[in-house]
């Protein structure tokens, strides 16, 4: 096998050579400057031909490439006395060919041929390394890689060895294409240093690697130590046992060791918590560690720098209990009404960065007391959870949480009550998903000086359980916050942010979010809710929270009829309808709902619908019966203004009487019950009147001062005539009617009349309670002494007063009082 990887290409035997008919002689030979060439380089060849071959006599020859007639061929001079041809080949890029010797009449005779093959030499090994194995077997196992291009030719790959102390030399023949080799335990000393390299050789050359000096026992991976026993030693402390492999034992004193540790509940190992051993024969310690902690610990070793080896199994053990310390982060909100006696309080909390359990069988109490008394006064609820439900007075203002384990109880953490403050809710609130499975809120800044912080609180909505249930407080100052969790995508989770005060908590802003969102699983279907002509209503349900996927963008309806042109309306997000017109009554049409998300759509199945055309009976019936009820509408106006027609008319055209031929003076002297019977509505109403007041002044020897003292007086001393605004019980709309006339008597002097000087007018409207006792009196002759006519001085004076002037006063009969 190898003689055949050493070979060289032979030339090949001249098919249908010519031969003497008395000789076995060959005619004709092929040399060449190489059957082995590098890719690429020129190759020159000869064919020789004999002169005394009968066969061959007269005949040109060419030059092939396998297939390919070579160009060039050039005839030279033989010393010898023979016919030479050759032929010169630039640049060989085949990697295997055949040139052949032909006989120029007859191209398929061959007299000789030549394979030639082309590649490159052997690369240089790189990379060169070895590392021992000392559990059985023991080796020490070396590996190289050859760089490319590949040679083209077959390479021969050799190991050679030299072991300094022992002056031993080794040569190790490799299988072709094998890149690695496993020296047998005879051929190396675990700590004698020994030199190694490799030789790869091929017909285009041979080539070395570099040479790797080393001790065996230095490369050496060890097989992965096992820990013996784990245990805890003292407060925040464990103890380490541990061992090597059985067949490695015996080097247990030369290894270095490595251990790392982890809490079981942590799925990263803590780098600071990796010991390096000089000293492996004692146990290994390990301070620092958490109270009541249960922890996971591996180890691993080497030899000075040889490599590490692989990471032991692993063992737990846990560390000595003490009190739970550090405070925990809560939120606590009112889940009822705030204004009973009692009020309903849901708290949640979560270990803070200081807290420490410092024990396994943690669990917390609620109370309304700093510290928990034996009889269990104050306490709220005890629980292993994360929440807890409770009620408490409405007059208090906080409640204490404390953590307990085997070993005592922490420290109380105090948690304020916040009652709702109304008025005082955030704008609005966005989220938008992150690219490594976190969700962005952001919110408006509250820009007021009693704002203490913000809370965000997210949920899952298809999970009830409270302990589902995250928040994180940010402060007063930040307007957006980063969740991180556990949150699922095509999942609906929502998410509250509450403001808190100094005196409460704002109600608060919640979103829903989707950490990844895809088309809803489900379309609802269509239903028709109502037709009419050329109009239809399209209604479905709403698509269960499970199903959606995401946040539902729009509803689409798309829908055609025998045209196949389509038609695209959009629907109500809320309603969950739409409404389709100017439809065709003689066609049917078929529909299709899509559904869509931020993250896709859906199409609904297709369902078909039409418009029925009226009846004709139909529509007559309508337009009859809205004829009928106007008409009837109608009718019952008119006649409901004629029965009132009197009354409208003087609601909206009052009457009002002339003065100057106003019926008073046509009044008798009976009862005004009377009079108040007679009235109808025929005639006009009587007008309201002005009072006519009898004023009896003191004799004094001065008329002008008598007047002007009744003008002065401000005291009512008058007695009024029946249906005066002054009498007592009369009641009347124009409270600053004044005096009309007033009739003076004085006791020495005769009747004096007083003309008001009132800007009021006469009348007052018909729509006021008119005084209805007025007396209709015929004058006489005696009545010229009410006017002060007793004396001829003032007879001509009293003459030129016209009745026209005072028509009230005509319907007067006055007596002398004196």
């Amino acid at each position: 096998m190898a003689a055949a990887w050493m070979s060289v290409l032979v030339m090949l035997a001249a098919v249908n050579a010519a031969t003497y008919e008395d000789d076995r002689r060959a005619c004709a030979s092929v040399q060449a400057s190489s059957s082995v060439v590098t890719l690429g380089s020129s190759v020159t060849a000869t064919c020789v031909i004999n002169d005394d071959c009968p066969a061959l006599a007269g005949h040109d020859v060419e030059w092939r490439l396998d297939d390919w007639v070579l160009p060039g061929v050039i005839r030279v001079a033989d010393g010898s006395g023979r016919r030479a041809y050759r032929v010169l080949i630039p640049a060989f890029n085949h990697s295997r060919a055949t040139l052949t010797c032909c006989l120029g009449a007859s191209p398929g005779h061959i007299i000789g041929g030549l394979e030639i093959r082309a590649g490159y030499p052997p690369p240089v090994p790189q990379q060169l390394s070895c590392q021992a194995n000392l559990s059985n077997p023991e080796r020490l196992t070396c590996k190289w890689e050859a760089s490319l291009p590949d040679t083209n030719l077959p390479t021969k790959y050799t190991l050679h060895t030299h072991i300094c102390d022992d002056n031993l030399n080794h040569t190790y023949e490799l299988l072709p294409g094998v890149r690695s080799f496993a020296i047998p335990r005879s051929g190396f000393v675990i700590f004698s240093e020994m030199e190694i390299y490799v030789k790869a050789v091929n017909p285009l050359g041979e080539t070395r690697s570099e040479r790797l000096t080393l001790e065996p026992v230095s490369s050496a991976k060890f097989d992965p130590p096992k820990i013996v026993k784990l245990q805890a030693w003292g407060p925040s402390c464990l103890r380490l046992s541990w061992d090597l492999h059985k067949q490695q034992v015996w080097m247990k004193d030369f290894v270095s060791l490595q251990v790392r540790f982890k809490t079981a509940v942590s799925n990263l190992w803590n780098e600071r918590l990796i010991l390096n051993q000089t000293m492996p024969t004692k146990p290994v310690y390990q301070r620092g560690l958490l109270h009541g902690m249960e922890y996971v610990a591996q180890i691993r070793v080497r030899y000075q720098q040889s490599p590490w080896s692989e990471w032991s199994s692993s063992q737990s053990a846990v560390t000595l209990e003490t009190a739970p310390t550090g405070a925990l982060d809560t939120w606590m909100r009112i889940t009822g009404d705030h204004m009973h006696k009692q009020l309903s309080m849901l708290l949640f909390w979560k270990p803070s960065e200081r807290f420490r359990a410092n024990g396994r069988n943690v669990s917390y109490v609620v109370s309304l007391l700093k510290e928990l008394s034996k009889s269990k006064r104050g306490k709220l609820c005890a629980t292993a959870g994360n929440h807890c439900s409770f009620q408490v007075p409405r007059k208090a203002r906080k409640v204490y949480l404390m953590a307990l384990n085997a070993a005592g109880k922490s420290t109380p953490t105090s948690v304020r009550i916040y009652h709702p403050k109304a008025g005082e809710a955030l704008f609005d609130i966005s989220t938008t998903t992150g690219d490594n499975g976190s969700v962005l809120v952001q919110w408006e800044n509250m820009v007021t000086p009693t704002i203490v912080d913000y809370v965000v609180e997210w949920r899952p909505l298809l999970n009830n359980d409270l302990s589902l249930v995250h928040f994180e407080t940010a402060g007063r100052n930040l307007s957006s916050l980063v969740l991180t969790g556990s949150f699922e995508p095509y999942k609906p989770y929502g998410i509250s942010v509450y403001p808190r005060f100094k005196d409460g908590i704002g109600p608060p802003r919640t979103r829903n979010a989707y950490l990844l969102q895809k088309a809803p699983s489900v379309v609802p279907k269509i239903t028709i809710k109502k037709t009419w002509q050329y109009h239809v209503e399209l209604t479905w349900d709403e698509i269960p929270l499970d199903q959606r996927n995401g946040i539902i963008q729009s509803y689409r309806l798309f829908y055609w009829d025998e045209t196949k042109r389509v038609h695209v309306a959009t629907g109500d997000l809320e309603e969950r309808k739409v409404v389709l017109t100017g439809l065709n009554s003689l066609s049917v049409y078929d529909a299709v709902l899509m559904v869509s998300t931020y993250g896709g759509s859906s199409n609904g199945s297709m369902v078909q619908f039409d418009i029925k055309e009226m009846n004709p009976i139909s529509s007559v019936m309508i337009v009859v019966g809205t004829i009928v009820v106007v008409f009837s509408v109608i009718i019952f106006m008119v006649m409901l203004c004629s029965s009132k027609h009197n009354r409208l008319k003087v609601r909206f055209w009052p009457d009002v009487p002339d003065p100057a031929n106003s019926s008073i003076k046509s009044w008798t002297s009976q009862s005004t019950q009377d009079i108040l019977s007679s009235w109808d509505f025929e005639e006009p109403n009587p007008i309201y009147l002005s009072h006519l007041s009898f004023l009896e002044i003191p004799q004094k020897p001065n008329k002008e001062e008598d007047v002007t003292a009744w003008l002065n007086n401000t005291e009512d001393t008058s007695e009024s005539i029946c249906g005066s605004p002054f009498t007592p019980g009369f009641s009347s709309s124009n409270s600053d009617s004044v005096p009309y006339a007033t009739i003076i008597f004085p006791a020495r002097h005769p009747h004096e009349y007083l003309r008001s000087e009132s800007s009021q007018p006469l009348l007052e409207s018909e729509e006021l309670h008119s005084p209805k006792c007025y007396q209709n009196v015929d004058a006489t002759e005696g009545s010229r002494c009410f006017f002060g006519l007793g004396g001829p001085e003032e007879e001509t004076e009293a003459a030129t007063i016209q009745w026209e002037d005072f028509p009230f006063l005509r319907a007067l009969a006055m007596t002398d009082t004196q």
